[in-house]
């Protein structure tokens, strides 16, 4: 079912009088004048004046925010707050500047008669599809608070996986893009100084030497160019992501195809997918209901790809380990777990052991890659920069010797 979408907040300018009698202006953001003032009253000031100057941009909130109001939402519904009562406190409470009009927004929808997964589903940039289906069985089994505490924990363990991640590939890559740029320095202001103490040698060059030289009139004449080039390239690439599904896919396919790479990513696509999954049948959704909630569970638009096909296939009558299979991009070892878990009827419960260990097997490559990516970073770095001082310096050795 699709609802109109929420209305939007407005900026009000405001004039008024502190609790010392002080004169005092600004700005603020809130649903309508009654709300406006109630903000200003809980700040002990007085409006004398109240002017609506247009609506106001919509309230950001970061994953990390969303998952800080899940957990502090199934704190205060465990502690026995009503939800409207809940989202209310929430909305008063000190953060980031858009997640009170967000809590403020679901409390008003919720007042208003609407169940709470239907005003989730009016903000879908911040609430996916399946946090708005788990939510929507918590309210349907009565367990809210639980599912939103298993929603806190599962988005907290994901962001602490995406964490190892950027640690692990953010010093190499941070120290390979430092001695590229060394060596792009030496190339372009220091080897053409020593090109013009070689003219004045009269003799033929060492081959390491005449290349190295090539890579500097290069570098000097193309560096720009190039540089200008890889930015546009970046920029469309971005742009074309995110206007073609086709190329979402394409890309989707190649990033697991990578080499090293791919296999990590794989993995974790796996464990989210699982996961997700899992987490939706144990709440009491139906296999075939549970995909409809999946189109973004794994972060991967060729793995999300496979979970509609998987769903096509399961609504022809095929076996899930088998739809699974066929998709063509999960391992071999979540398979064939999947396909006893269909024998004995126990597939919530296998699939959630099943991105454990997934977890577990990103994990060790995460510590893996960072182990080799050290000594190979230190290596790469050496040859770069010791490969050039020793093609710069064979011509002077060389002369040394004749002389």
């Amino acid at each position: 079912m699709k609802h109109a979408p929420p209305p939007s907040d407005w900026r009000f300018a405001w004039r008024g009088l502190d609790a010392a009698g002080t004169v005092r202006s600004g700005t603020l953001i809130a649903f309508d004048a009654a709300a406006a003032r109630g903000a200003l009253r809980r700040e002990r000031i007085t409006a004398t004046a109240l002017e609506r100057r247009g609506p106001a941009p919509q309230p950001r909130a970061s994953q990390a925010d969303i998952t800080r109001f899940t957990r502090q939402l199934a704190s205060l519904l465990r502690a026995g707050l009503p939800l409207a009562s809940a989202l209310e406190l929430l909305a008063q409470a000190p953060g980031p500047r858009g997640l009170p009009r967000i809590a403020a927004a679901l409390a008003r929808e919720i007042t208003a008669g609407m169940r709470f997964s239907d005003s989730l589903a009016q903000h879908p940039s911040r609430f996916g599809a399946l946090y708005c289906q788990l939510v929507a069985v918590g309210e349907a089994s009565g367990a809210l608070a639980a599912v939103l505490a298993r929603l806190a924990d599962d988005r907290e363990r994901a962001a602490a996986q995406r964490a190892k991640v950027r640690a692990a590939l953010t010093y190499p890559v941070a120290v390979l893009l430092l001695a590229l740029a060394i060596t792009s320095a030496l190339l372009v202001w220091v080897v053409p100084t020593f090109k013009q103490i070689f003219d004045g040698f009269g003799a033929a060059l060492p081959a390491p030497t005449q290349f190295v030289l090539m890579l500097s009139a290069a570098a000097a004449r193309w560096s720009v160019p190039a540089a200008i080039g890889a930015a546009s390239a970046t920029i469309a690439l971005h742009a074309l992501l995110r206007r073609s599904e086709a190329s979402r896919l394409a890309f989707g396919r190649i990033v697991l195809a990578l080499p090293l790479a791919g296999a990590l990513l794989t993995t974790l696509c796996a464990a989210r997918w699982s996961r997700a999954l899992g987490t939706l049948l144990a709440a009491g959704t139906p296999l075939a209901d549970a995909f409809d909630s999946l189109t973004h569970a794994s972060g991967n638009a060729f793995f999300d790809r496979a979970s509609a096909d998987i769903s096509a296939r399961l609504r022809h009558g095929e076996r899930l380990a088998s739809a699974m299979r066929s998709a063509g991009c999960f391992p071999a070892d979540v398979i064939q777990p999947v396909a006893v878990a269909e024998e004995s009827g126990a597939l919530d419960a296998m699939l959630l052991d099943v991105a454990a260990l997934a977890d577990r097997q990103v994990d060790e490559k995460i510590a893996l890659v960072a182990s080799l990516c050290e000594p190979l970073v230190i290596v790469v770095l050496g040859a770069l920069v010791g490969g050039l001082v020793v093609a710069m310096y064979l011509p002077i050795i060389q002369l040394g010797n004749v002389v």
